[in-house]
């Protein structure tokens, strides 16, 4: 007796391990497809002939090419972010407001996926005179950073553009702003061609779960066959 009770421990245990993995894979290609992400940033639309047949193709927006130096001083290329998943936020080491909390659920997101080395983490400071490899490094044991969490600095004006033209938010010196810079609270997650696929808010909690979830959605699409029109 005391066998079959193991037997159906280990059952409703593997049940319980294997629950969200199809909760996931359903809401991806179910019937009721109400999760899959969208698209975000300008798309293109391209014409070509197929069996004699005038097909329409859409090209999404991917990240531009950068090139920046991380917190080991190492310099960080999207050939490091290709075939990635990658969240992408903007800080500064010694903002007061909204980088302690962006840092924080950034470390829980981290927590959650400890381990996958299909996922990298990038934030990009917006003030490079003061945020040095040393500053960075320092700052990166100080929220316990592994090492798929690469701090970035680099060339002011470059950092600044990659942040308008390539993720779609604000990063600018702000002589009002809290700490003399302004930027955005957008944790931006990109997928593994570097289309963005979503905005969190950095600052809140439920946001930061709900980023959780989309990472999981994009895993799960990963190794299913995508739905017929």
């Amino acid at each position: 007796m005391r066998k079959k009770s193991n037997v159906k421990k280990i059952i409703i245990l593997g049940a319980i391990l294997l629950l969200p993995s199809f909760v996931y894979l359903f809401l991806t290609v179910g019937k009721h497809n109400i999760f899959s992400l969208p698209y975000y940033g300008p798309r293109e639309a391209i014409s070509r002939i197929e069996n004699g047949k005038e097909k329409t193709d859409t090209i999404y927006f991917t990240i531009p090419e950068f090139s920046f130096i991380n917190q080991y001083g190492k310099k960080i290329t999207q050939e490091e972010t290709k075939g990635k998943i990658v969240v992408a936020n903007f800080f500064f080491v010694k903002c007061p407001t909204i980088c302690p909390k962006m840092a924080t659920h950034i470390y829980d997101v981290q927590k959650t996926f400890e381990g996958n080395k299909d996922i990298l983490f990038v934030s990009h400071t917006v003030n490079p005179e003061n945020d040095s490899v040393p500053v960075l490094a320092e700052y990166a044991e100080k929220v316990h950073a592994g090492n798929q969490w690469h701090f970035l600095t680099g060339n002011k004006d470059e950092i600044y553009n990659i942040a308008m033209k390539g993720y779609f938010v604000s990063a600018m010196p702000d002589e009002i702003a809290p700490g003399g810079f302004l930027h955005s609270e957008m944790l931006i997650l990109l997928d593994k061609e570097g289309h963005i696929r979503g905005y969190f808010d950095g600052t809140s909690t439920s946001e930061a779960k709900k980023l959780k979830d989309a990472i999981r959605i994009l895993m799960a699409s990963e190794h299913i066959p995508k739905k017929k029109k």
